[in-house]
């Protein structure tokens, strides 16, 4: 059934064995993205220590790209530095799952806002200033992503 759709191996590996779904007690910071369209919501949860994100987890209610895309999201922010994690870019996301369908790229779109809404909180919480206009255009490029996709 999946194979029909396109899905890679690496895809389907990492939808039915996640390595990273989970919730983590006390976040440091936490990122929530929804898209009201397709139904898909991510929550991603971070630990931060010493500039360096040391746990990242996800809760994801969603497609199998979506849970996949959370999965490989987390494995590529885990252990980088807040900068370096605010650069993962769906393309990144995208390349780690070995391709997506094209109608399905804009799950990744999710995973990469999800992540920087984390990150945002994080440094809100760190007395730095997060503009609400940053946050909404977190939300609506992943809103747009999916209207562009149907």
């Amino acid at each position: 059934m999946a194979e029909q759709i396109g899905y890679s191996k690496e895809v389907m590996k990492r939808f039915t064995n996640p390595k990273h779904y989970g919730e983590i007690k006390n976040p440091d910071g936490v990122g929530e993205v929804g898209n009201p369209q397709c139904g898909d919501i991510m929550k991603v949860f971070l630990k931060v220590e010493k500039n360096k994100l040391k746990d990242v987890k996800f809760q994801t209610f969603g497609c199998v790209s979506a849970i996949a895309a959370s999965d490989a999201l987390c494995e590529l922010a885990k252990g980088k530095t807040i900068e370096e994690a605010k650069k993962i870019t769906n393309n990144a996301i995208v390349d780690k799952l070995e391709g997506l369908p094209a109608i399905k790229v804009h799950c990744s779109v999710l995973g990469a806002n999800g992540l920087k809404k984390a990150i945002l909180d994080y440094e809100g919480k760190h007395g730095k200033k997060v503009s609400k206009e940053e946050l909404k255009k977190l939300d609506s490029e992943a809103e747009e992503e999916h209207h562009h996709s149907h």
